[in-house]
């Protein structure tokens, strides 16, 4: 069974790449995807305006999806509202923020939300996962599911020599849950920079794979997002750089599948 999967993450509508943005729309649309997953920072400051642009551009692009919130979709400048319903306005244009899931024909994609509108730290953006919101997302998959993937915000254990970090209390925890599960893919963003590694535990095939961005906010990386393709015990991840005028291959991996 061949599986095809568009990842996106930190578009930053309010602040987007509107070509490739766009362009990343039209390949989607054509690309025979079996589903497109957004791991979160679809706006900038979680602006109303921002929110409707975000949910429209959603809106185009033909279904499943599975859309997770990011830090940035925590209002910046309503400070009320972002202690104390964080993800409010996420939830009225987008979709659930706790979690979402979708599962057809062995393919199974359970999102976690690792973004947190406060906490007791000075940098709010960075990422926690409980391990109750792990050990949930561990349960939910079945036996017959041929293909487990997670997809959060923050990267559970930090890419090494990335342009920054995620330190997700209850990272490291919650990888060695989902390694448990037997899980395949975690996909994240966050850091503005696409990657992929094992993670160091049980039999070393549980992934982390991480997308770049589509904002205006790049890190040393051109604008991109992932396509993912999963046959033959093989997965071949590509990230697509935009050029200006269209996307190309900018790095491919191919990760053996247990």
């Amino acid at each position: 069974m061949k599986v095809r999967l568009a990842h996106l993450s930190d578009i930053h509508f309010g602040g987007e790449n509107s070509e490739a943005v766009a362009a990343a729309g039209e390949r989607i649309r054509s690309g025979g995807f079996d589903v497109t997953i957004v791991s979160g920072d679809l706006t900038r400051y979680a602006e109303v305006a921002e929110f409707e642009a975000a949910a429209s551009w959603l809106a185009s692009l033909p279904q499943p999806r599975l859309v997770t919130p990011g830090n940035h979709d925590a209002p910046y400048l309503a400070w009320a509202e972002r202690i104390l319903a964080p993800f409010r306005r996420f939830e009225r244009y987008i979709g659930p923020a706790p979690a979402q899931t979708w599962r057809k024909d062995g393919i199974a994609v359970c999102g976690v939300n690792t973004a947190r509108g406060a906490q007791p730290r000075l940098n709010w953006s960075k990422g926690q996962i409980a391990r109750r919101q792990a050990k949930t997302a561990a349960e939910w998959f079945e036996e017959s599911d041929a293909l487990r993937i997670v997809v959060v915000h923050h990267p559970l254990i930090e890419m090494i020599g990335g342009p920054m970090t995620a330190r997700v209390w209850g990272g490291e925890a919650a990888a060695d849950v989902f390694t448990a599960a037997k899980v395949d893919l975690v996909l994240s963003g966050h850091i503005h920079a696409p990657f992929t590694w094992p993670y160091p535990h049980g039999d070393g095939r549980t992934y982390a794979v991480g997308a770049g961005t589509l904002s205006i906010r790049e890190r040393g990386v051109p604008p991109s997002y992932n396509e993912v393709e999963v046959e033959d015990g093989c997965i071949r991840v590509t990230a697509l750089a935009w050029t200006g005028s269209h996307y190309e291959p900018y790095r491919t991996w191919a990760l053996d599948k247990r």
